[in-house]
């Protein structure tokens, strides 16, 4: 594909700005790459004051740029094509769409499934081979259901909704439409209740439901646990990395983003676009205020408020934390002058 011709193609993409391009060259462009590995016919991007410097050694034919004078002159003079906007990487994710677009079955019903006859399928549906879908499931339109997924009794996926191998939808969950639930992950299993007793732990069943609304992506060998009453519920539009778990009568807000391994005792109350980082976690019942990010492995026992940035175990605002690191490395010498103090004040 020519470069030209890309350019036209993400103009057409771009809603809230125009991009500028140089016109001299015109390349022919046949994949992307990161910039520090991309060679002839690759298309890359650079972003940020970091990566600013490769513009003078890569082999990239093309390169998508910031608003920057000094890299856009940098790059037609080594006679790199290029096309600048205000975020180089929501373009480059849009250009790999024009190259690259995920595995998608053509609508059928595998032989070897397994669908019970009171399950309601929707149409252009791709069920694979041994899928099981049990009693009073409903499936939407155009959903895509790989092999090996079981989907429980009484579970309800909206439309275009993706299940990728060996998920597994248990019981009294509600998937919206246009979700993604990556392989492994489990979506509704029983939340960890149990009562203490004289003679052992109760098992306290959990009756409640589990909701995840629209848009919302799940990865690989994540739990949403279902509650004993009520619901856990996960917020449209929210992103859900590989490996976190989320604990039964959680709720999350829209526009969410959840690193592998966090994960989050029951009751937590999570606000609107929160970022958490990787192996955070979150102590039962707290809550987290819109915007706030955790940063990784955040040990998060108190509430936080909406915009704050938090870091540490436990975790303290994330300022406070920056200078208590600072502090920690001197910790030893602190500690002799300290004791050499006392000995003075001994002696005194």
């Amino acid at each position: 594909m020519k470069f030209s011709e890309i350019v036209n193609k993400l103009n057409d993409a771009v809603t809230d700005h125009s991009l500028i391009t140089n016109q001299d060259q015109d390349p022919e462009i046949t994949g992307l790459a990161a910039i520090d590995e991309a060679t002839t016919g690759n298309l890359s991007y650079v972003e940020g004051a970091k990566f600013a410097s490769f513009v003078g050694t890569t082999n990239a034919s093309a390169l998508i740029l910031s608003l920057d004078k000094t890299l856009q002159l940098q790059a037609q003079e080594r006679g790199i094509a290029w096309i600048a906007t205000p975020d180089p990487r929501l373009l480059f994710a849009k250009a790999i769409a024009l190259f690259y677009q995920p595995y998608r079955p053509t609508p059928e019903i595998h032989s070897t499934a397994v669908i019970h006859p009171t399950a309601k399928i929707g149409q252009d549906v791709y069920i694979g081979p041994h899928a099981v879908i049990q009693q009073g499931v409903e499936i939407g339109d155009g959903v895509i259901i790989h092999p090996n997924v079981v989907i429980y009794p009484d579970a309800k996926i909206g439309d275009r909704t993706t299940l990728h191998a060996n998920c597994t939808i248990h019981e009294r969950t509600r998937i919206g439409a246009d979700c993604v639930i990556h392989s492994g992950a489990v979506i509704g299993a029983e939340g960890f209740g149990f009562v203490p007793t004289r003679t052992g732990w109760l098992k306290m069943e959990q009756s409640g439901y589990t909701v995840l609304e629209d848009g919302v992506e799940v990865g690989c060998n994540s739990a949403i646990d279902r509650p004993a009453v009520g619901e856990t519920r996960v917020g449209r539009s929210t992103i859900i990395d590989n490996l976190v778990q989320i604990g039964h009568g959680c709720q999350i807000g829209f526009g969410c983003a959840i690193a592998g391994q966090a994960g989050m005792a029951g009751g937590v109350k999570i606000g609107n676009r929160v970022i958490l980082a990787g192996q955070s976690g979150i102590a039962n019942q707290v809550k987290i205020g819109d915007g706030a990010i955790a940063s990784a492995k955040a040990g998060i026992h108190s509430d936080v408020a909406p915009g704050e940035i938090v870091s540490g175990v436990p975790a303290i605002p994330h300022k406070l934390y920056l200078k208590v690191s600072a502090i920690y490395n001197r910790l030893p010498e602190m500690y002799q002058s300290f004791k050499q103090l006392q000995r003075q004040l001994g002696q005194k």
